[in-house]
C-alpha cells in the first residue's frame, strides 16, 4: 500500500531528509494538538529501519499494542494523535526492529525526562515562560563578540555547592550563583552539559537526551528561570554541547530503530572504544537536521548565549583514538573526516545565518588550521577556538622549579607568536583540575611558600595575554583539592588567609580586566599587542604592551622567578610618567608589597623603543603600567632662571655701557702691597645690586667628593632586536577521554 505524505508536511520533511531542516524540533518530539474536537498530544519520530512503532507510557500502562503508529514517508517518519495526554506523563516509543526485537526507547526530540536512573521521556509544553531579558538581548544583538570581554566562570552544577546532601534547584542556584559572579566580575558561566545523561560519572558528556535540561535540578521552565535571571544581572550563559557522540544505554539513541541509525554503520568509524561511546553519523543528512536543530533549540528556546562544542578533534581526524587497522583512509587519501569537517561548516553557518551574536566555541585540541574562520573560505565556521597549547604550554611551565625556568623561556612566550592564527580562548577547564590531575595550587612549582604568588602571577599573565578567558570553578580560591563531582567545593578553605586573599586578588584582577579595554578590545589582532622583551630567559621576565581602539595602552612585566629586581629596566614608547596601577604583589593579596608607584621615562632608547624607565620588578608578580603626561622630553629641561633683580627699561642703554665697560675687565687680586688703586684710574663706580660685580679672582675650583656609582640594572640591553623564538615542528594531538 502506498504511503501518502499530507501536504503540510511536504516541506519540513523535505528539508530533513535533506538535511536543511534547522528547526527540526517544531516537528519531531511530542507537541499539543487538537483532533476532532479533541485535545491531545500529536507524537512524531524517525526510525527507517523499524517494522512497527507504537507508543506506550503511564496513559495506557506501558501496552504497545494500544497506540501503533503511522508510517506516514518512506523515509521511515512515524506519526500518532493521542488524545488526553497530560503535562508530566511519561512515554517512551516500543520500537520493533527488523528481527522482531523490541526496544523500548526514550523520545530523541522529547523536552523533559524523568530522574535517573529512570530514563523515559516526559510531556512538557515549553509554551507559557515569559522571559524578562529583553533589554540583555537588545544589547547581545548590537555587540561585538570579538571586542568585548570575555571571562568566563566554567562549572558543574551538581557540584559547585550542594543543600545539605542535595543539588541546588535551578532556581537555588540563581539565588546563589548570580550574586556570586557578579561580585567576582565574570561576564559568563558556561554550564557542563545540561542534555539528560543517566551516569553522574559522565559530567553529561554522555546524554541520552539531547532537548531536555537535565531533570536533576527542576524542570525545563526551570532552567529557562535561571537563564533569564542570569540575562537580568548582567551574565552570559554557554552551554557545552557534544555532538561528537553518544552513550550505549539502552533507552538512548544507541541503535535507535534496531540497526545503525543516528551512529556509523562502518565498524571503522562508528565507536570510540575507550569512551565505550558511539558516534554520529555526520553525513546522514537527518542527523545533520538532528545536531543543527538541536543547537538552533537551546539559543531560540532558552535565549543561551553560545556552545562550547565539545570534543572536536575527536571528529576530525579518522584515526583519533585508534590503533593502526581500526581506521582506513578517506577517499582523498588522507586521514581527515571529511562528512566532519563538513557538517561542522554546514552547523556554524546556520546558526550564524540566525544568531550573528552567538559564540560558538570549539575545543579543537590540535593545530587543525582556519577552525574560526569563515566555511566559505575553507575554515570550519566557529568564532572562538579553546588554546589548548597554551594552556599546556603554561601549566608546564608553572610546574618547573624556578631554577629550570631560564631554560624552557620558550614555553611562556611561543604562544604570542601564532595569539592571532585564530580567535582564542584561553582555558583553564575541568580537564585540568580533575581527579589525578592536581589542583592549579598544586600544579604550581618551587618552594610551597611561594606557590600562592606563582597563582597570582600565572593569572595576571593570563589576563594580560591577547584571548578570551575562562576559568574552572574553585580556582578562584586555590582550592586545595582537586575536582570531585561527587562533592560540592571545598569553600571553607576562605578561612584561611593565603586562600582569602587570593580569592580578593582573583575579584580584583577580573574587575580590573573588565574596565580596562586595552585588555580585550584588540584581542584578535596584532593592533593589540606589541613587544617590548621577550628574550630576557635568563631573568624569566618578559615585558610587552596592550593597545586598545583608541591607542590607549598598559604595559604588563611578569617575573616568574622568586628573586626581585630593584633596578629593571625595559623600552617603552612614550617619554611619559608611568604609573603603576596593578600589581599582584599588593600586601592585602598576600604579597610582599613592593611598588613602583609612578615613574618617569628617560630619554634613553632601549628595546627598540625610543625612551626607557627603570622598575623594581617584585620577585614572582605581574605588574600593570599605563603611560600618563605624555610629553617632549624638551619639555622636563630645566628653564633659565630670570635675574633676581630686573633692570628698569630706562637705565637699560646705561647699566649696558658700564657692564660692556666692565666685562672684559680682570682685576687682580687685592692683597696688603696693593691695597691702593692707581691714581690715573677713575675710581670704580660704585658697587649696586642692580650689575652683578665681575670678580678678579679665579673661578673658585670645588673639592668634589667620591660618589658611590649607581646600581646596574640587572637586565643588560639587548643591541640587537630580540630574537624570535622559532616555532614548534608540529604540536602532538591534544585529546581528553571521557
Amino acid at each position: 500500500m502506498a504511503i501518502v505524505v499530507p501536504e503540510k508536511y511536504n516541506i519540513p520533511l523535505y528539508l530533513f531528509h535533506q538535511g536543511e531542516n534547522a528547526h527540526a524540533y517544531e516537528f519531531f518530539g511530542s507537541h499539543k494538538d487538537t483532533v476532532d474536537g479533541k485535545s491531545g498530544v500529536i507524537f512524531r519520530c524517525w526510525a527507517p529501519h523499524a517494522k512497527s512503532v507504537s507508543i506506550v507510557g503511564d496513559f495506557n500502562h506501558w501496552d504497545r499494542t494500544q497506540h501503533y503508529m503511522n508510517k506516514i514517508s518512506d523515509g521511515g517518519i512515524w506519526e500518532l494523535f493521542v488524545p488526553g495526554i497530560k503535562q508530566y506523563d511519561n512515554y517512551k516509543y516500543s520500537v520493533e526492529a527488523t528481527d522482531g526485537l523490541i526496544k523500548l526507547k526514550a523520545d530523541p526530540y522529547g523536552y523533559h525526562m524523568e530522574l535517573r536512573p529512570n530514563t523515559a521521556t516526559k510531556f512538557y509544553d515549553l509554551d507559557g515562560y515569559e522571559w524578562k531579558d529583553s533589554k540583555y538581548m537588545e544589547k547581545l544583538n548590537s555587540a561585538n563578540v570579538y571586542e568585548s570581554p570575555l571571562n568566563i566562570y566554567e562549572m558543574n552544577i551538581g557540584s559547585w555547592k550542594k543543600s545539605g546532601e542535595n543539588y541546588l534547584s535551578y532556581h537555588m542556584l540563581a539565588d546563589e550563583l548570580i550574586p556570586y559572579l557578579t561580585e567576582m566580575g565574570y561576564t559568563h558561566v558556561e554550564l557542563m552539559p545540561i542534555g539528560e545523561y543517566p551516569f553522574d560519572g559522565s559530567w553529561g558528556y554522555q546524554q541520552i537526551g539531547y532537548f531536555a535540561p537535565t531533570s536533576r535540578f527542576g524542570t525545563p521552565h526551570d532552567f529557562m528561570y535561571f537563564i533569564d535571571r542570569c540575562h537580568q544581572a548582567g551574565i552570559g550563559v554557554i552551554v557545552d554541547w557534544v555532538p561528537a557522540h553518544f552513550p550505549k544505554d539502552a533507552a538512548g539513541l544507541y541503535e535507535w530503530d534496531g540497526e545503525s541509525c543516528y551512529e556509523y554503520a562502518d565498524p571503522f568509524k562508528r565507536e570510540h572504544k575507550n569512551w565505550g561511546t558511539h558516534i554520529f553519523n555526520w553525513g546522514l543528512p537527518e542527523v545533520q537536521s538532528f545536531l543543527v536543530s538541536n543547537a538552533n533549540y537551546w539559543i531560540d528556546k532558552y535565549h543561551i548565549d553560545g556552545l562550547r562544542v565539545d570534543a572536536v578533534a575527536s571528529m576530525l581526524y579518522l584515526d583519533y583514538d585508534r590503533r593502526d587497522g581500526e581506521w582506513r583512509l578517506n577517499n582523498k587519501g588522507g586521514k581527515e573526516n571529511l562528512e566532519a569537517i563538513a557538517f561542522l561548516q554546514k552547523l556554524n553557518a546556520a546558526v550564524f545565518k540566525e544568531h550573528p551574536n552567538i559564540l560558538m566555541i570549539a575545543e579543537e585540541s590540535t593545530a587543525w588550521p582556519m577552525v574560526t574562520k569563515p566555511a566559505d573560505i575553507g575554515g570550519l565556521g566557529f568564532n572562538f577556538k579553546w588554546n589548548m597549547g597554551w594552556m599546556n604550554d603554561m601549566l608546564r611551565y608553572m610546574s618547573m622549579d624556578p631554577l629550570g625556568r631560564p631554560y624552557n623561556h620558550n614555553l611562556v612566550t611561543f604562544s604570542f607568536y601564532y595569539a592571532f592564527s585564530e580567535n582564542f580562548v584561553l582555558p583553564i577547564s575541568h580537564d585540568e583540575v580533575v581527579y589525578g590531575k592536581c589542583s592549579m595550587l598544586d600544579k604550581m612549582g618551587g618552594p610551597r611558600e611561594y606557590r600562592f604568588h606563582s597563582m597570582r602571577t600565572f593569572l595576571g599573565y593570563m589576563m594580560a595575554h591577547p584571548g578570551k578567558k575562562l576559568m574552572f570553578m574553585g580556582q578562584e580560591f586555590a582550592q586545595y583539592k582537586e575536582w570531585n563531582f561527587q562533592s560540592q567545593l571545598d569553600w571553607e578553605v576562605m578561612e584561611f588567609e593565603p586562600h582569602y586573599k587570593y580569592f580578593q586578588y582573583v575579584k580584583a584582577i577580573n574587575k580590573f580586566y573588565k574596565e580596562t579595554p586595552a585588555l580585550w578590545e584588540c584581542d584578535t589582532s596584532w593592533e593589540g599587542f606589541h613587544w617590548i622583551s621577550a628574550e630576557d630567559n635568563q631573568n624569566s621576565v618578559i615585558a610587552f604592551r596592550r593597545i586598545a581602539k583608541n591607542k590607549d595602552e598598559i604595559i604588563v612585566v611578569c617575573n616568574f622567578q622568586p628573586v626581585r629586581h630593584e633596578i629593571y629596566e625595559i623600552g617603552v614608547p612614550y617619554y611619559a610618567d608611568y604609573e603603576e596601577i596593578f600589581s599582584s604583589d599588593d600586601v592585602k593579596f598576600g604579597g610582599s608589597g613592593i611598588s613602583n608607584g609612578t615613574v618617569t621615562a628617560k630619554d634613553q632608547p632601549m628595546h627598540e623603543e625610543q625612551y626607557r624607565i627603570a622598575l623594581d620588578i617584585p620577585p614572582m608578580s605581574a605588574i600593570f603600567l599605563k603611560p600618563k603626561n605624555i610629553r617632549d622630553p624638551k619639555d622636563d629641561e630645566p628653564k633659565p632662571e630670570a635675574a633676581s633683580n630686573e633692570i628698569p627699561a630706562e637705565t637699560a642703554p646705561e647699566a649696558a655701557a658700564v657692564e660692556e665697560k666692565a666685562a672684559p675687565e680682570v682685576k687682580p687680586e687685592v692683597t696688603e702691597e696693593n691695597t691702593a688703586a692707581p691714581e690715573d684710574k677713575a675710581e670704580a663706580p660704585e658697587e649696586t645690586t642692580e650689575i652683578p660685580e665681575v670678580k678678579a679672582e679665579a673661578p673658585e675650583v670645588k673639592e668634589e667628593v667620591p660618589q658611590a656609582a649607581p646600581a646596574a640594572p640587572v637586565n643588560t640591553p639587548s643591541a640587537k632586536p630580540p630574537v624570535k623564538n622559532q616555532p614548534h615542528s608540529g604540536k602532538k594531538k591534544r585529546g581528553k577521554k571521557r
